[in-house]
């Protein structure tokens, strides 16, 4: 599975796009794997409880989703700090 990542989250991991592999079929496992791969981000994305950090969006194939969603061969997963400006 293919994750993107964007601004200090890509920082962070060491690059803008990770491949993992993992046992599962949700995007919680894919975020798992993830975090193992690049622990760097652990702190970043999850709270100290194992929950995603409110401010950060996880998506699959464009869209907001949680770490239930199912995944499949050839969904896109991304990560997105929070974005500010004006």
């Amino acid at each position: 599975m293919q994750w993107k990542l964007f601004a200090d989250l890509a920082e962070a991991a060491g690059d803008r796009t990770v491949e993992v592999e993992f046992d599962g079929d949700t995007v919680g496992d894919a975020l798992d794997a993830l975090i193992e791969a690049r622990p760097a981000l652990s702190g970043r994305v999850l709270t100290e409880h194992g929950e995603l950090r409110d401010h950060v969006n996880l998506l699959k194939n464009g869209t907001a989703v949680g770490r239930d969603e199912q995944v499949a061969t050839g969904d896109e997963l991304a990560l997105f700090p929070p974005v500010s400006g004006g």
